[in-house]
């Protein structure tokens, strides 16, 4: 792979940047079978849909089936994939050339054509696609010839390649439907009994030589987390998603496992802006105020966490402000006043919404609820499984909401799926909640190459949403993937990127 610094000096290409009960699976499933992975599944994905936010178990599969121009090694840097190079011309235009050698999983060569109509079908308004928003910046594919696809946006747009390293926007054969199994991925669809198991078996096409390494991976749902837990020390699976944090220690002690875990993820509360009391920056910012997020660490995850007063913007980051970082400061007297200042002095009844399928979702909304009490506000919790509380937040049916997620990178504009409220409606960003103010400085931060300038503007951008609270940060968490010693070659990625780890499945071998 190559790339280069375009003429102004930016390396835009940097990237250092989810029941009731537990389905065991099949009887056959129990026993090793050669170099078939069983991974344990936190949920069985809500939907197969390759443009759409749907989990990370969701996220996992998309990326043993599916590859996009872009991802991310297990370094945390930016690599290509089915794009070997990628740079800006002297227009301003994103270039990729396209490897050769990639087929799609029935055989037929991946071609410049199939890229183009990949991002003239996101764009679309009605498209749904988690960068619909974005890709909406393109104004023209152009494909010289089958190797080349040139992206031309009317504004520089130094985060482009970011958009196409996310595991949301892989690439599809023009034509095939968006939960289509035929991908360009290191493993293809075998068989599926839904809401128990996933059966996906090597592809002896794929353009890495040498990989994937292993000749499947069986994917058993294990929807509860003490199950789950209990069956990769009883041996049942070789590989865990979502370790419990309770149980993170007890992984740690056993000599026949071993925990790999980062943080990077972090816990928030999104909210209902087409509706009172949410639609009023000053109730969203007493919220900020109200709660005491050491708390969340502790009962959520057993003090593998830290608490977030500001934007989840590391403190590892070229971008983090120290002198905003306790922002949203825990401070019962100041979010009274707040709640009196907007008209809600005896405070109100309201309906927040979390999941009891993961229980760090649902110990996060406990604590909220316990503490906004405190300045008389009542919530009702509201805790679906997964599949469900998706489909709510997406609907927007909520007063406001618990969330766990990444940015999309470990950028600033990564943040933009989740505060941007320009963006099409998604369970991971308040519903109806509109920032023009933050809308346009992002819009800023992408159209300029230079640091420096960069920094200020996303200083800028940080403190509009410390005013307005379009999110309110409530903790950082550790990220957990449990397994036998004996597996190798499998990653937990760094920061802000762990939900790409599924992506080293492919260099994954154990025995």
């Amino acid at each position: 792979m190559t790339q280069r610094l375009d003429r102004r000096g930016f390396l835009a290409a940097t990237g250092a940047a989810a029941g009731s009960l537990a389905f065991l699976g099949p009887k056959e499933l129990l026993a090793q079978e050669g170099s078939t992975l069983r991974f344990a599944l936190s949920t069985y994905p809500p939907s197969f849909d390759a443009w759409a936010s749907s989990g990370t178990a969701a996220g996992t599969i998309k990326l043993m089936m599916h590859r996009g121009l872009l991802s991310y090694g297990p370094d945390g840097a930016m690599r290509g994939e089915l794009a070997e190079n990628w740079e800006v011309d002297d227009e301003g235009a994103w270039v990729f050339t396209l490897r050769e050698g990639a087929t799609w999983h029935d055989g037929s060569p991946v071609t410049a054509e199939d890229i183009a109509w990949n991002v003239t079908e996101a764009q679309k308004p009605d498209s749904a696609a988690y960068f619909q928003g974005q890709l909406a910046l393109i104004t023209s594919v152009e494909t010289p010839d089958e190797r080349t696809v040139r992206m031309v946006t009317e504004e520089p747009l130094a985060v482009l390649p970011g958009w196409f390293a996310h595991y949301h926007m892989p690439m599809l054969k023009k034509g095939e439907p968006r939960d289509t199994t035929i991908g360009a991925g290191p493993f293809t669809m075998e068989s599926r009994e839904r809401g128990v198991s996933i059966s996906l078996k090597a592809y002896d096409g794929y353009y890495k030589e040498g990989l994937p390494k292993l000749a499947g991976v069986e994917a058993i749902v294990y929807a509860d987390e003490n199950l789950r837990v209990a069956a990769l020390e009883a041996g049942d699976v070789d590989l865990s998603e979502y370790i419990p944090w309770q149980a993170m220690a007890q992984v740690e002690e056993n000599a026949d496992l071993k925990l790999d875990t980062v943080d990077g993820p972090f816990m928030y509360l999104t909210f209902n802006g087409e509706r009172p009391p949410f639609d009023n920056p000053l109730v969203r910012r007493a919220v900020a105020h109200a709660i005491k997020r050491e708390d969340i660490v502790a009962a959520a995850f057993y003090e593998r966490g830290g608490a977030l007063e500001h934007l989840p913007i590391a403190e590892e980051s070229e971008f983090y402000n120290p002198d905003l970082a306790n922002a949203w400061n825990y401070d019962p007297e100041k979010a009274q006043q707040l709640l009196a200042e907007a008209g809600y002095p005896d405070g109100f009844d309201c309906v927040l919404l979390s999941t009891a399928q993961y229980g760090m979702h649902q110990s996060t909304a406990e604590v909220c609820q316990a503490y906004l009490s405190m300045i008389g506000i009542n919530v009702q919790l509201d805790l679906p499984e997964w599949s469900t509380r998706v489909q709510k937040g997406n609907e927007g049916q909520y007063d406001l909401a618990v969330m766990g997620t990444t940015a999309d990178n470990n950028d600033p504009d990564g943040l933009s799926t989740t505060v941007d409220g320009s963006l099409p409606p998604g369970f991971v960003r308040s519903y109806g909640l509109e920032t023009p103010e933050i809308s346009e400085l992002f819009a800023r931060g992408r159209a300029t190459f230079d640091t420096e300038e960069r920094k200020r503007i996303y200083k800028e951008l940080e403190q509009t949403a410390i005013d307005t609270a379009p999110i309110v940060g409530l903790a950082w968490r550790a990220q957990g993937y449990g397994m036998k010693s004996n597996v190798s070659g499998f990653t937990n990625m760094p920061g802000q990127l762990t939900f790409y780890s599924g992506i080293t499945l492919e260099e994954t071998l154990f025995g």
